[in-house]
């Protein structure tokens, strides 16, 4: 039997202000998976979005939904 979880990474809210739009950066978000990776989870599907933050700047974001088997 499988379980999943749904997790949003995206990058601060920092460089978004600073920069009026935020690139995830690959490597950061590759420690992200790899920290899931380490506790089981798989990445089944993902999905790049832009984020709209208050009035002028937008943030890149990844929905990610994982799976695992159940303990």
């Amino acid at each position: 039997m499988k379980e999943y979880q749904v997790v949003i990474y995206q990058e601060g809210l920092w460089s978004s202000l600073l920069f009026g739009q935020a690139k995830v950066d690959p490597e950061r978000f590759a420690g992200f998976l790899n920290d899931y990776a380490s506790d089981g989870w798989r990445v089944v599907t993902m999905e790049r979005e832009s984020r709209r933050m208050l009035l002028f700047s937008r943030r890149e974001a990844f929905l990610v939904v994982m799976e695992r088997d159940r303990r």
